[in-house]
């Protein structure tokens, strides 16, 4: 009605000075017009709104209570001291046409249903789309598992008290995170830092160190003993390259800084102690080096675990001296966060970027034990003696879960696009080897993984590291084919390469 009130008013007021020049014309040239305003102005206004680019970050405290069991090694210990509180760390993008969260836990692994109910809340409580989280685990050895109790491929029944707990610390993270939005400027970059990281699966000469817990030999030994006689080459590459996503206000005040490392958690952590490890170190040195951590809103920096199930901080070729606790995590964070604090001001910044994700559940066989493997399992768990090696009964009861669980699991596999940037997200402790493959034929300019995301399902070695054997490969340690690394690589493949074609601006 106020458009057609508006039309002929206009028009009445034109036919009353434009004498000789036919009706029709003259209305029809108004009508034009005034379709040419409104297209032109829609276009200009849309372009306007879908150029801001905000970004936000918090984080929330998920540090269990003292005496909770600490997991890491075959024997769990109760939790005494609190060196360094445990922490979801959440960076939260927004380019005007939808939001992007990442977030990141303090936790050895955490599986998918307690993902899943952080996810349904954050979609619940801020409409941010369940395939744009991408939600991770840290891997530190020094906290409390969220995962359950026994079975790791069936999903719970029920979420545990500290299950839920951090389900609900995850989706307060993102609330929080919402509620700092602001315009900002996003950029990323990488550097290479190569003397942290060594593949700790080795060829040796001593078959003594090949030994497995279940009367058989591997063809080579993860963790060997350190400057041994017996170490002949390392069974793999490493992948020295840190990846940075970094994010300022538009008036250049740091916001959030995430960054990716294929590097296994350090240790050197007492008995007892809760420890974020050196993930959360570098978060703070960053913000201290930044002379960002008394920021409000608060600066958040993040390390996410890049593809290192066989990968760690230990020379084996060198011989071991001691050092105080906590110190080897201090002396990486600390090289870690200076080289990072130097690669940032050569970093690009953009103004706004495109932000899209792709998801896709992929079946995948579960790991069965033979029956030779079955019988060997109850008679362990039958047995009165003390098992001739520690991790008998912890093998023997993972073989007997894995015969009562389902023939198939359904894996989430994630990918998500800043801009000319991705990101992949695999529920998996991944092998560097596939890291490495993703990151070289990926389509994008540049490309991380972030392994422990969005699930927990155990190891992930190649089909070529199936064949070597040792820890990683084991029944009860991988739980999936033997196949499953290749069909997971051309999974994330497919969809960054869909993801690739689709417009970046739009």
């Amino acid at each position: 009605m106020c458009a057609q009130w508006f039309f002929e008013r206009v028009s009445g007021w034109l036919l009353c000075r434009t004498d000789g020049v036919p009706r029709g014309k003259v209305r029809l040239l108004l009508l034009a017009g005034m379709l040419a305003v409104v297209v032109l102005g829609h276009g200009f206004l849309g372009v306007a709104q879908e150029r801001v680019f905000r970004a936000g970050a918090a984080t929330a405290n998920i540090t269990p209570f003292l005496g909770s069991a600490i997991v890491g090694g075959f024997r769990p210990v109760p939790s005494t001291y609190v060196h360094d509180e445990l922490l979801v760390r959440c960076l939260v993008l927004d380019d005007g046409r939808q939001k992007l969260a990442f977030v990141l836990c303090d936790n050895v692994g955490i599986p998918r249903e307690v993902f899943d109910q952080a996810r349904t809340w954050v979609q619940q409580e801020v409409g941010i789309r369940p395939e744009y989280v991408l939600m991770a685990s840290t891997h530190t050895h020094s906290g409390v598992s969220a995962r359950n109790e026994n079975d790791r491929i069936r999903p719970a029944e029920m979420l545990s008290d500290y299950q839920r707990f951090v389900a609900r610390r995850i989706a307060d993270a993102v609330r929080c995170a919402v509620e700092t939005l602001r315009p900002a400027r996003i950029g990323w970059g990488t550097f290479d830092e190569p003397s942290q990281v060594f593949n700790r699966r080795w060829f040796v000469t001593d078959p003594q160190l090949l030994a497995n817990p279940f009367g058989g030999h591997d063809r080579v030994r993860m963790n060997p003993p350190r400057g041994s006689q017996a170490l002949d080459r390392p069974a793999g590459p490493v992948d020295p390259q840190v990846s940075l996503v970094f994010v300022q206000g538009v008036d250049g005040r740091p916001i959030s800084l995430l960054a990716n490392y294929a590097l296994h958690y350090v240790g050197g952590v007492p008995p007892g102690h809760i420890s974020a490890d050196y993930f959360g170190v570098f978060a703070a040195k960053v913000a201290e080096k930044l002379q960002a951590d008394s920021f409000d809103p608060p600066f958040v920096a993040m390390m996410s675990n890049g593809t290192s199930g066989n990968i760690n901080n230990i020379d084996f070729r060198s011989t071991a001296k001691p050092l105080p606790p906590y110190a080897k995590m201090h002396e990486v964070a600390e090289l870690l966060a200076r080289r990072t604090i130097e690669r940032l001001p050569s970093i690009q910044m953009h103004d706004w970027v495109a932000l899209d994700a792709l998801w896709e559940e992929l079946p995948l066989k579960v790991r069965k034990p033979s029956q030779e493997q079955l019988q060997w399992a109850r008679q362990i768990l039958a047995s009165d003696q003390p098992p001739q090696d520690v991790r008998q009964p912890v093998y023997a009861r993972r073989f007997v879960e894995l015969a009562e669980a389902p023939d198939t699991v359904e894996v989430p596999i994630q990918v998500v696009r800043l801009g000319d940037l991705a990101v992949v997200g695999i529920p998996f402790e991944v092998f560097v080897e596939t890291g490495l493959h993703l990151k070289k034929e990926s389509p994008f300019g540049q490309t991380f993984v972030i392994e422990l995301a969005n699930g927990s399902y155990g190891y992930l070695p190649t089909p070529e590291h199936h064949e070597l054997g040792g820890y990683e490969t084991w029944l009860g340690t991988c739980n999936v084919e033997e196949q499953a690394a290749t069909k997971i690589a051309a999974t994330a493949l497919e969809l960054l390469a869909r993801l690739h074609a689709q417009p970046s601006e739009r």
